[in-house]
C-alpha cells in the first residue's frame, strides 16, 4: 500500500524536531524505515554485482587460424584452448578455440606420448575479465629427461589393437595410458603410451 506524505501543515519544522519530545519520537520512528531503504539498496547492488557480465574474445578453430575474432557476453568466464598432434617431432594437426564458458571453466593442461613417436599436447586456460582471452595459448614443450617409468606403447589408425614396445617415459609423463579416439565414421586412432597424471581426467572429453 503506498504511503502518502502528511499535508504541509502537519509537517514539523526543524525547530520543532529539536524541542518537542512527541515529534522526536516520530523522527526516531522514521529512522528504521530509512535504514531499511539503505540496506535494500546495498543488497540490490551486491546481487547485481554477482552476475556482472563481460566480453570474451570468440573464434572457432578455423576463425582463430585466419585471425577472424568476434566477442561474446559471459558470466561464467572466458576460455582459450589449444591442442597439437605431432609425429616425429613435427606438428601434424593443430587447433585452438576461444569463447565464453557456458559453465564454470576449469583449467587443464596435459601431454601424452604414444607409440611410433606420436605426441599430443593440450592446454585449456580460463579467465574472468574483459577480453582476457585475447592472447594466444602455446602448448608447453615436454621435457626429454627420462623419469624412470616405462609403459607399453603402440599406435594404429586401423584397429583397436597394435603390437606394443616398451617406451621410456620422460618429464611429467608418469602414467601409462590407453587412448581410443573415434570420429563420425568410426575409429580414428588407437594408442598406448605415457601421459601426465591429469590426462586421466579426460575420459569422455572431446579433443582433436
Amino acid at each position: 500500500m503506498p504511503v502518502h506524505p502528511a499535508p504541509p501543515a502537519q509537517r514539523p519544522s526543524l525547530g520543532s524536531l529539536e524541542e518537542t519530545s512527541g515529534v522526536q519520537g516520530a523522527a526516531m520512528a522514521l529512522s528504521p524505515t530509512r535504514a531499511c531503504v539503505i540496506t535494500t539498496c546495498i543488497l540490490t547492488t551486491f546481487l547485481f554485482s554477482t552476475v556482472e557480465s563481460y566480453k570474451c574474445t570468440e573464434c572457432s578453430p578455423l576463425q582463430c587460424t585466419s585471425g577472424l575474432q568476434a566477442t561474446c557476453e559471459a558470466t561464467q568466464g572466458c576460455f582459450h584452448y589449444k591442442q597439437e598432434f605431432n609425429e616425429s617431432g613435427k606438428v601434424q594437426q593443430s587447433s585452438q578455440e576461444k569463447g565464453c564458458s557456458s559453465n564454470t571453466c576449469t583449467p587443464l593442461a596435459f601431454s601424452a606420448t604414444l607409440g611410433n613417436e606420436r605426441t599430443f599436447g593440450y592446454d585449456l586456460q580460463c579467465c574472468s575479465s574483459e577480453l582476457c582471452n585475447q592472447k594466444d595459448v602455446f602448448v608447453s614443450q615436454k621435457s626429454p629427461d627420462p623419469n624412470g617409468v616405462k609403459c607399453p606403447a603402440c599406435y594404429s589408425e586401423e584397429s583397436v589393437f597394435c603390437g606394443t614396445t616398451d617406451l621410456p617415459c620422460t618429464g611429467r609423463e608418469t602414467k601409462c595410458v590407453e587412448v581410443v579416439a573415434t570420429a563420425f565414421d568410426g575409429l580414428a586412432m588407437y594408442g598406448m603410451g605415457c601421459a601426465t597424471e591429469n590426462a586421466c581426467n579426460l575420459k569422455g572429453q572431446q579433443v582433436l
